[in-house]
Formats: structure tokens, sequence, C-alpha cells
């Protein structure tokens, strides 16, 4: 149990109290006595409201479960009419244009991936912050991007063979980026700046400039002799890195040792479901980190190959400009923090009737006054040039949620002391009522909105959550290509530009989940680009720098153009229920889904319940690595909670499943030192016992979201085993 102190009508636990008045409020501009007195107006005034929208769901959610009981024959028009009176369908919303102000380019004006962190992680979020700008060299030798065969395998040693791939694929790239108005960039002996202008002795000994001379934006070194070359395409750079006498640039007749190109554009540094937090010694971690990178001095120590190391964040960029002027790139990924969603407390703090007050307004609250640092410039970097804070804000349903977003706020602003629409936000796509109301989403908060993003898992989970009483649902794999899901992604991308995105916002799409299979990505995330996303998300700086290639190749500005004059309402669609119609799955088949989400599902909840890690990479009943997050139960649980409710399967086939997948999970970490396997006691082990629940308690769960119950059983975890951070 927390240590608390009394502050105004508040009790704040004093880890906490003490970290915000000593660590974060120092060198704010805002009064200690007068901030704690103001969070205690705000808890009271909105705590309340808070709890009425979660109410809200609850009835809709029961409303919605009655009306499938008593409507086994399913009627689409009476269907909808019926979402429209109990308020699910909102009328359409009518025509406007977000008004956002002071955008950042990273956001408003450039495409480009964008990574998604667990900011408790200090190195994992300094490499994320790192990742503005990744080598494509090492991005290509060290994955499967690059293909082994013909003796380019990769192995201790540097394999010249595979070496000589990487710098053709390299050459290829600049061709297609930067195209020479004569040859080709393989045939280049020796890049010089002429006048400005890039200048390029061939092979045959001719010299060459750039078909488009404006994509040269600038150098390092002297013209006769650059270190690099800047180029830009399609808004974003990228550096012909050249030094002969390094090790690679020896070995290249043009003395190019590197191809460095701009990557994640913006990352988002998140505290929700990568981020296994319970209580107030789990968030000032969460907190210390986002104060750490908004005043630019996070840093840290680890151990690599026997060595210790010390990661910082990165500089600005130095360049000559083509008329010899000086100038600078932002060396850092653009931050936005992902807060909570309106479902969880937090005993972090109490208030003064004792309850436990809403974690995502407390996110807002201590996200937004570390923020000011950064808008004030009491930090060694600024993390947006124009001011601005970006929080993403998830698992919204419907525009009251989203209007009580804008609501806190602006009483966050009030309370921080930051002008009125300073903090921006980032509207996760990610329930089904939210999807279906979109546009009336983003007009509540249309004068500070800079994103908006679908995620697949817990758009299922909700979907399914939501239909629960509808019938047992389709596989989970063939959810994808399902029509609610196509016309979902669809629905969100027509929508953004419908309001006015192109130039203020972006539209975001999902992540790809594989790290390790990087050559796949390639081949396909592009797709994200063609359907009109111009940002989506990436696993690692390495999938952000090779990502990066496909901003080159498609200019998503073009795309959205076309998109945009296309019209259309996706929401019947949307409102297909994906449930499978006489299913006839055999016994294996059924056996095969359970085992692949009971593993799934075991391999994440042992690593979050036991060992506090919300993110990391767990291998799939094929042994193949993904990077997995919370969203990853809800989806997993709740399929296995409606097969089970509508008999599809037996609670004793389940338990039977998961105990057998518990063996494969344990198999998988046996060489983790501090495992605690869970199938040597079934019973008296947290990780396994938390993995029933989130099945066999799935129906009741709200929303089917797995948060009460991951975070109760992490609390009983942290107790039984004297848990410290």
């Amino acid at each position: 149990m927390a240590d608390y102190v009394k502050a105004g009508t508040l009790q704040v636990a004093t880890e906490l109290y003490e970290f915000i008045n000593s660590e974060v409020i120092p060198g704010s501009e805002v009064d200690q006595e007068q901030f704690w007195s103001g969070l205690g107006s705000l808890v009271k005034d909105l705590a309340p409201r808070n709890k009425e929208l979660l109410k809200v769901r609850d009835e809709i959610q029961s409303k919605l479960n009655a009306w499938h009981r008593e409507n086994e024959s399913f009627n689409f028009e009476k269907y909808k009419t019926f979402l429209a009176e109990i308020g699910y369908l909102e009328p359409e919303a009518d025509d406007y244009k977000v008004t956002t102000e002071a955008v950042d380019e990273e956001v408003a004006f450039q495409a480009g991936p964008q990574l998604v962190v667990p900011v408790n992680n200090a190195r994992y979020a300094i490499n994320a912050a790192n990742a503005r700008w990744g080598s494509l060299y090492d991005a290509l030798y060290g994955t499967d991007a690059i293909s082994e065969e013909d003796g380019a395998e990769r192995g201790l040693g540097y394999n010249a063979v595979r070496g000589d791939k990487v710098i053709a694929y390299g050459r290829e790239f600049l061709d297609k980026a930067a195209p020479l108005a004569e040859g080709s960039h393989k045939d280049a002996e020796k890049y010089v700046i002429v006048d400005g202008k890039l200048t390029v002795l061939l092979a045959d000994g001719q010299t060459t400039g750039l078909k488009e001379e404006e994509k040269m934006a600038g150098y390092k070194g002297e013209p006769a002799e650059p270190s690099a070359v800047l180029l830009k395409n399609n808004r974003l750079h990228f550096e012909i890195q050249i030094d002969p006498s390094h090790s690679i640039g020896k070995t290249d007749k043009a003395g190019v040792k590197d191809i460095l190109l701009e990557a994640a554009l913006t990352t988002i540094m998140d505290c929700e479901d990568s981020v296994a937090a319970v209580d107030a010694e789990d968030k000032v971690v969460v907190y210390r980190n986002w104060l750490g990178l908004q005043k630019g001095d996070l840093s840290a120590n680890f151990n690599k190959s026997g060595r210790s190391m010390t990661r910082t964040m990165n500089p600005d960029r130095q360049y000559k400009a083509p008329n010899g002027e000086e100038f600078s790139l932002n060396g850092r990924s653009v931050m936005f923090v992902r807060n909570v969603g309106h479902l969880m407390t937090s005993n972090m703090l109490l208030d003064e009737e004792g309850n436990e007050v809403p974690e995502g307004i407390l996110d807002t609250v201590f996200t937004g006054l570390i923020g000011k640092h950064s808008v004030i410039g009491n930090t060694k970097f600024r993390n947006s040039s124009k001011g601005s804070i970006y929080i993403v804000k998830p698992k919204m349903h419907g525009s009251k949620e989203v209007a009580f977003a804008n609501e806190l706020f602006d009483r966050v602003e009030d309370l921080v002391g930051l002008e009125r629409h300073t903090l921006k936000i980032g509207v996760m796509d990610e329930e089904r009522r939210t999807s279906l109301n979109l546009k009336a989403c983003i007009r509540e908060v249309k004068d500070r909105v800079v994103f908006i993003n679908t995620g697949f898992l817990d758009r299922t989970g909700d979907e399914m959550h939501t239909s629960m009483e509808a019938g047992p649902m389709i596989r989970k794999n063939d959810m994808k290509s399902s029509v609610w899901l196509q016309g979902y992604e669809k629905s969100n991308v027509a929508t953004g530009l419908d309001v006015g995105f192109q130039g203020r916002a972006q539209i975001g799409k999902g992540m790809w989940a594989m790290p390790d299979l990087m050559g796949p990505m390639l081949e396909q995330k592009i797709g994200h680009l063609k359907a009109g996303a111009n940002t989506a998300w990436v696993p690692s700086p390495t999938a952000a720098t090779l990502h990066a290639l496909h901003y080159h190749e498609v200019d998503i500005f073009e795309v959205q153009n076309v998109l945009a004059k296309e019209s259309k309402d996706y929401r019947d669609e949307i409102l297909q229920i994906p449930v499978a119609e006489n299913p006839q799955w055999t016994a294996e088949e059924i056996q095969e889904e359970l085992d692949n989400n009971a593993q799934g599902i075991l391999g994440y909840v042992v690593r979050w319940v036991e060992s506090g890690i919300g993110c990391s990479k767990v291998p799939d009943i094929n042994d193949v690595g993904l990077m997995e997050d919370r969203a990853t139960l809800r989806i997993s649980s709740q399929h296995m909670a409606n097969w089970l409710h509508h008999g599809v399967c037996s609670k004793e086939q389940v338990l039977e499943t998961l105990q057998r997948m518990a063996k494969v999970v344990d198999k998988q970490n046996e060489l983790d030192p501090d495992y605690r396997p869970m199938a040597s006691d079934y019973d008296n082990s947290v990780a396994f016992q938390a993995a029933c629940d989130l099945v066999f308690l799935g129906y009741d769960q709200p929303s089917g979201y797995t948060e009460p119950i991951l975070h109760r059983r992490r609390q009983e975890a942290k107790a039984k085993f004297a848990v410290k951070n």
C-alpha cells in the first residue's frame, strides 16, 4: 500500500508527490501550491464525468446484448435503427474542416515512419528518438531485406559478397530517389559541389548532375571534397556519406561509406498498451523518462558485449546550403506521448473521499506539465519547434468521450499555464463506436487534432465484444479480409481527408509486428501508403529506416489528392458483423485456433504480470518473434471468450489448451534465468491464472479490455515476489 501526502483536497502517493515537486515543477513557471489546489478542483469536476461516460458504455453494451438475444433472425435495417435509437450510431456530422495551428512540419507536411516505444524503458525511448536518422547499409546488411543467396550469408565477420549486394541496393535507391541527368549513381567515381550544384564524375570520364537540381539540399565539408551530400525527395532528406578512409568507403570507387536516411519523423512514447505500470512506483518511472525526453537530458547506461555504454539523445545535424550558408536539421524524432484511456483509475492519487482518480486524467495533467518545459525552452533540445505538446488519446467510444478529452485538455492548459490548444490530440480510431462516428468525433477536437490512426488488434477486440451475443466469430486470421475491416480502414482515411487533415495532421496505419521479417515488410507495408496513410507504425529503428524507402517511392500527398475526390459512406460496411454463418469447422481447426490464441495470451501475459514487461518480441506458436503489446491479449482473449460463450468449445477444452500451451511457453523461455515456469504449478502461477481470467471472465470485461485483470494480477505478483523496479 502506498504512503500518501495530503495536498489540498487530494492524497498523493509520496513518491509521486516528491517527484513532481522536486523534478517537474521547478523551472516550469508553475506554483506548487496552486498546482495541487487546482488539480484537486479539476479532479472534483471531471472524475464524476469520467465515471458517467463509462456507465454509458456499460448501458449500451447491455442493450446490445439484449437486442441480439431477442433477434436471432438478424435484420440489418432493424439493427441500424436500433443503434440510432440507443445513441450508438450518431447523426451524421455536418461538413467542417479542422483548424489546428502550430503543427510541426514532421506532422503536417512530411510523411514517414512512426515508432511506438514503451516510455518506461529509457534505452528504447532514446533509441526511438534517435531513429530520426538511420543507416541504410546497416539496415540492409543485418536483416533479411537482402537475400543470403549466392554466398551473401550473414555471419560474425564482414561478408564482402553481402556488402556488395547492400551497396548495389543503395545505388538503385539513389537512382530512383535522386536520378542523375545522365548515367547512374553506380558509375559515380566522385561527388563534388560546383557553384552550389551537385556534380558527379562518372567512370567513363563524363560529368553530370542531378536530373532535378532542386533535390540538392546541402552538404558537409568542402565543396571540392564533401563528406556528405544532402538530398531531398518527397519532402524526406537523405545523405550520401563519403569517406575514402572508411572500411566500406575505401572499397567504393566514389568513397561512399553509407547512405543515411531520414526515417522515424515522429515517435509515440507510450504510457499505455506497451507499458506495465500499475502503481505510483511504476508511473514515476514513466513520467521521469518523459521528463528526460522533453528536456533532452535522458540517458541510459547498459552493457554491450562486455563494455559499459551510455546512450544519449542526438544533437541536431549541421549542413551547408547550396549557397554555402549554414543550417541544421532536427537530429531527433518529434515525440508524441500516448496517455491511457478513460477506463482505469490509479491509486497514485486519491480524491477527497478516498477514491482512486481516473488515470487518464492524471496522465494528461502530468505529461502536459512535463511537456511545458520544452514549450518554454527550459530544455537542451526543444521537441516541437512550433511550441506544441502532442498527446495521443486511445480507446475513446464516440463523440461525447472525445468532447470530454477536449475539455480535459482545456482544463490542463489552464492549470499549468499553457495557451489554448498547445496540447494537441491524436485520436486513436480503435473502437467501433468511434469508427462509425469518426467525423463527429474529430469535430469535437477540430482545433487541436493532429492525428488519427487505425489499430487492427484493439478494433477487432471491440468488434467481437460489442457483438458478443450475435454469434460465434469467424477465425481470427479471416478478420483481415472481412467486409467490416476493409470498410473501417478506408473510412478512416476518407474521413481524415474529408475534414482537411492534409497539411495539418497525420492519417496513420498500424504496426508491422514482425521485427525479424524485414523482407516481407518491404514487400507489403507500402500498401499503407497506397491506402492514403502518411504515417505507419514500425517496431524498431531498423524497421523505420527500411520503411522510409516506401515514402521515397510513393508521394503520399498525390495519393491523398486522388482519394479525396472519392466520396463514399462506409458505415454500412463497418456494421457488417463478422459472425460465422453456419460454421463447419473441424475439430482440428477449432483446436488449432484455440492453440494459437492460448499460446499468444500466455506468452505475453507471463512477461507482463511477472516481469512488468509491457512490450517485447514474443515468440508465437511457430517461434516467429512478434512485437506484442496489450492489444494482442484483447483480440485473442475475446475470440476465445466468444467461442466459449457460443459452445464452439468447452471450458474443459479451453483449460486443457491453456495448460498445454503453458508448457510450450515455458519451453520458449527456458533460457531466461529469471523466468518462473507456469506448468509446474498452475494454481499458484499468477501469470497462468491471469491468462485464465482473461478468457473465462472475458465476457464480463468492460469492452473486452484486459487492463483490469492485468493490473490486479500484476499488483498481486509484485506483492508476492516483493518486486522492485
